[in-house]
């Protein structure tokens, strides 16, 4: 796929989960985002998870989000088609860390572990922090859910900085997605927990 093509997507796919943060950081004392333990679609750390999809930009791909059991486990599962017709493709589930949506410190930690099972297929880990200004903007990094339960790392050095020269700053942290982005598959990615880990 294109650079050009890849850089629209990823406009897209963050365009709609961009608003202003608290300048005011939160020192973040437990390293659950979600443990699933509370009513979905709302995460331990009292943020409610959310859908999105190209088609507020006119695109035509389809998605879901809902909590299910999979292999005896709680998870929040987003499953749909990704399509690049109209110029879309992506499908996204996001989580801000804090209610207000301001920035959270997570200088304390390594990385972000999520414990995955899905199609294994290449999605993507989104973060944002309150220092990108332009919806397109974010950090990222990919990982193959296996089709059975497994604990994914994504080290916080590792995250990759998209369409911006700005450094990961761990203490203004602000939002995370999980994304399937760029081109045509059948998603279907269940999270069945989300860490802060040392």
């Amino acid at each position: 796929m294109s650079t050009p093509r890849r850089n629209f997507l990823t406009a897209l796919a963050s365009i709609f989960v961009s608003r202003p943060a608290s300048s005011e950081n939160q020192q973040i004392g437990s390293s659950i985002i979600d443990d699933l333990s509370r009513e979905p679609p709302i995460a331990t750390m009292g943020t409610s998870w959310q859908l999105f999809t190209d088609t507020v930009m006119g695109g035509v791909s389809e998605a879901t989000m809902a909590r299910e059991t999979i292999a005896g486990r709680a998870a929040i599962r987003l499953q749909g088609r990704v399509s690049l017709e109209n110029n879309g493709g992506f499908v996204q589930i996001s989580l801000d860390f804090r209610p207000d949506v301001g920035p959270i410190d997570a200088s304390p930690w390594r990385g972000i572990e999520l414990d995955t099972c899905g199609n294994d297929e290449e999605y993507a880990v989104n973060l944002r922090t309150t220092d990108l200004t332009r919806p397109w903007q974010s950090y990222r990094q990919t990982f193959r859910p296996a089709p059975h339960w497994e604990t994914v790392r994504l080290p916080f050095a590792s995250f990759v900085p998209n369409r911006t020269d700005i450094p990961l700053d761990l203490h203004r942290l602000r939002r995370l997605g999980v994304i399937g982005i760029g081109r045509e598959f059948l998603a279907d990615v269940a999270i069945g927990g989300v860490r802060f880990y040392r």
